[in-house]
């Protein structure tokens, strides 16, 4: 029986996608994965570089099942980096806005929030449907 790996910061995942081809997510702190804007031919077609597409919190059970492969560990620079950016909290019956990063929430303005990830965990098939360009994944986000 094959033990399993534990989620450190800075391992990157490789994601299937329906084309035959790979995404690949890194971990950073607080249970989010950033997204290279790169796809691979292979799971050893890794990105080049940091830029990702998108940052965003996702299930533990989507790096647990084993359908993300484990790649490789990147780790960060800096302690610093480690940490996601910050996200946005809308309390819709109260029409409040507050914002996450670092594990504290603090009030906010809509405009503080504009341009910031909601604060949410997605679940794998949502995240895929974001890297393929579908909009599955914001229907949770109406009247945002």
């Amino acid at each position: 029986m094959t033990k399993r790996r534990r989620r450190k910061v800075g391992d990157v995942y490789a994601i299937p996608l329906p084309t035959g081809k790979y995404a690949f997510g890194r971990a950073f702190r607080d249970a989010v994965i950033g997204i290279y804007r790169h796809n691979g031919n292979a799971l050893n077609d890794l990105p080049s570089d940091e830029e990702y597409q998108f940052i965003v919190g996702v299930y533990e059970s989507a790096l647990k099942s084993g359908e993300w492969p484990f790649v490789e560990n990147r780790p960060f620079e800096t302690e610093e980096k480690e940490w996601p950016p910050p996200s946005c909290i809308k309390d819709k019956p109260a029409g409040e806005y507050a914002i996450y990063y670092k594990g504290q929430i603090r009030e906010a303005t809509a405009e503080a929030c504009e341009g910031l990830e909601v604060a949410a965990v997605w679940e794998a098939e949502h995240i895929i449907d974001r890297i393929m360009g579908g909009t599955s994944w914001t229907k949770s986000l109406d009247d945002w």
